[in-house]
């Protein structure tokens, strides 16, 4: 369809830097359009390929990635707002931008419900497309962040996210983590249940270039293995019973930072070969599409497992396992590093004591004793729970060290029943909430048996 070429550039203006920007994919029938774009957009260091139809742009994303499209409505055969609505349908996760000579109210509203990211009008100015452009990508940014800082604001709980100790075991791993960091590689971090795994992979992230980027993390063992795949790679409407509307994967969200697999060992065999098709190419596929996606994300992984062992036994993929361990790294269980205990401890019971809103306890040579010679058989995690449960009642639970019960109070002396009841019930309710209303996960985060979670909210009411 004729229309007037875009009003000129300027001619002058230097090519920028190298490719930074999005893959670009210009559909048009018209000559001069494509190249005017394809130049302008080249000159800038982006990628650009130019083709004159819907069916020529539908067949080169059946052999390459695009972050987005340029598209003219009216084109021979099948129109661009046709073949924008399939893409949507298909999956394609990034962003279009229509471009078009006759434009009126009903076809911008039209537009807009397709899915189209603009509506610029014919003719144009090249930084009247530089700019949205930008705008898409600046959004995109936005989504990815957001959703990654609501998923961190649901799951902090107040402790602090750097690596506490001083023992020889805590330096070594440190000295380690600082050398591993700046390496794009896969990093496998092993250790029991508890040792602050999730803490180490954080602690990559933000010693990598990759820093002001996401960080994303997923527990294997907490989605089940019919959605974990979708929770990975998103899914499209219809994809399965339940998806009433597309989503994007974690993938997705982590594009150009981490990505931190928790209990990889728990992975269903069947997702374990889509996983290491993912890390040798670069792509995923959403559940339900045809089209692959580009993703530049860093993968750090993390077990409780001998997977050795699982492979051996057949229930891990040897491959897969030597496409992980590039670089492996061990944290100590708490039992090996001596007096970090009594470090941790401290630095949970000031954390922990504002949150709740109680008076610290006192940890006296004794105490300090029991902490350091306990096996600690939960770990970090069994000793930020102990701390816990030893402010809400006002004394440390000595029985749980090997020790006499008799009891270390508050600064202030104590609290009455009434007073730890109340504090109990703010706590457990907050944590709860926290949850998302999740019983089983709220129990996990206290400590406590789901039984014991049930009737306390049959006693309130809850």
């Amino acid at each position: 369809m004729s229309a007037d070429l875009p009003l000129a550039e300027d001619e002058r203006a230097p090519a920028e830097q190298a490719a930074t920007g999005p893959v670009t994919l210009v559909v048009d029938d018209e000559e001069g359009i494509r190249n005017f774009l394809s130049r302008s957009l080249e000159r800038r260091g982006w990628r650009v390929t130019a083709v004159s139809s819907a069916e020529e742009g539908a067949h080169h994303l059946e052999r390459h990635c695009v972050d987005l499209i340029i598209l003219d409505i009216a084109l021979p055969g099948r129109s661009g707002l046709e073949w924008l609505k399939d893409l949507h349908g298909a999956g394609f996760g990034g962003d279009v931008i229509l471009i078009t000579a006759f434009a009126d109210l009903d076809t911008a509203i039209e537009a807009l419900r397709a899915g189209a990211a603009d509506l610029i009008l014919k003719p144009f100015r090249i930084e009247q497309i530089v700019t949205a452009i930008g705008r898409c990508v600046e959004r995109t940014r936005l989504q990815r962040e957001n959703f990654v800082l609501r998923r961190q604001l649901a799951k902090r709980r107040g402790s602090g996210d750097e690596i506490v100790g001083r023992s020889p075991a805590i330096l070594r791993l440190q000295a380690l983590i600082e050398r591993v960091a700046p390496s794009p590689s896969t990093v496998l971090i092993e250790g029991e249940s508890g040792v602050g795994k999730e803490l180490v992979a954080r602690a990559l992230h933000t010693r990598s270039h990759r820093t002001e980027r996401p960080f994303v993390a997923l527990n294997c063992a907490a989605v089940s293995a019919d959605l974990i795949e979708a929770e990975l790679f998103g899914h499209l409407r219809g994809a399965f019973t339940g998806a009433k509307e597309a989503r994007k994967g974690l993938f997705y969200y982590a594009h150009g930072g981490t990505l931190f697999l928790d209990e990889i060992g728990e992975l269903p065999l069947a997702l374990q070969s889509k996983l290491l098709r993912v890390l040798e190419e670069r792509r995923i596929r959403p559940v339900g599409g045809e089209q692959e996606l580009p993703v530049d994300v860093r993968v750090v992984a993390a077990t409780n497992r001998d997977l050795k062992a699982e492979v051996a036994a057949g229930r891990f993929r040897q491959d897969l396992f030597y496409r992980l361990a590039v670089m492996t790294l061990r944290v100590p269980p708490l039992r090996e590093r001596g007096d970090d205990v009594v470090e941790l401890a401290r630095r949970f019971m000031g954390v922990l004591s504002l949150r709740l809103g109680v008076p610290p306890l006192d940890i006296d040579p004794e105490l300090e004793a029991a902490l350091v010679a306990h096996p600690w058989p939960g770990n970090v995690r069994e000793l930020r729970n102990l701390v816990e449960r030893a402010l809400l009642f006002g004394e440390f639970p000595l029985e749980d060290l090997g020790l006499p019960a008799g009891g270390i109070e508050t600064a202030g002396g104590g609290a009455d029943g009434r007073m730890l009841a109340e504090v109990e019930k703010r706590h457990i309710l907050a944590v709860l909430a926290e949850s998302g209303g999740n019983r089983a996960r709220a129990a996990l985060a206290l400590g406590v048996s789901r039984k014991t979670l049930d009737r306390k909210c049959t006693e309130w009411g809850v």
